[in-house]
């Protein structure tokens, strides 16, 4: 099983390391990305695409629940994913927080490894900060 990793900090040292970056000059800001960098963006992961609504399954292929979010932290790295789990139509529904390193890519799936619909139902439920 390959990690599932996703931090703009990686794709940014990724784009850094092609050599194709133009140095910074005081007063001036670079916007978007050049052509060389074009196929690293490309070849990259979706989060509306790939990642956002998509299942998440244990070893056993057993459904345990919906990617619902993604939380990046201020160094700009995804830290956790927030997993939906059990309710039908919204009505209880279990969000929970799971850190983004216990994820693996497994044969074109999400998959949380030890994972049961129980055990996630049984972890403290997420809730967003008010603001």
């Amino acid at each position: 099983m390959k990690p599932l990793r996703v931090t703009a900090l990686s794709c940014a040292i990724l784009l850094a390391s092609g050599g194709s970056v133009a140095a910074q000059v005081a007063g001036s800001t670079r916007l978007g990305v050049a052509v060389e960098e074009m196929r690293i963006v490309a070849n990259g992961w979706s989060a509306k695409k790939q990642i956002l609504r998509q299942p998440v399954y244990n070893e056993q292929q057993q459904k345990v629940g919906i990617i619902d979010d993604l939380i990046i932290a201020p160094d700009s790295a995804v830290s956790f994913i927030i997993i939906g789990a059990g309710g039908f139509v919204g009505v209880g529904r279990h969000d929970v927080a799971i850190p983004a390193n216990q994820l693996k890519q497994q044969d074109g799936k999400i998959v949380l490894p030890g994972a049961t619909k129980e055990a996630i139902k049984a972890l403290p439920k997420f809730e967003y900060a008010k603001k």
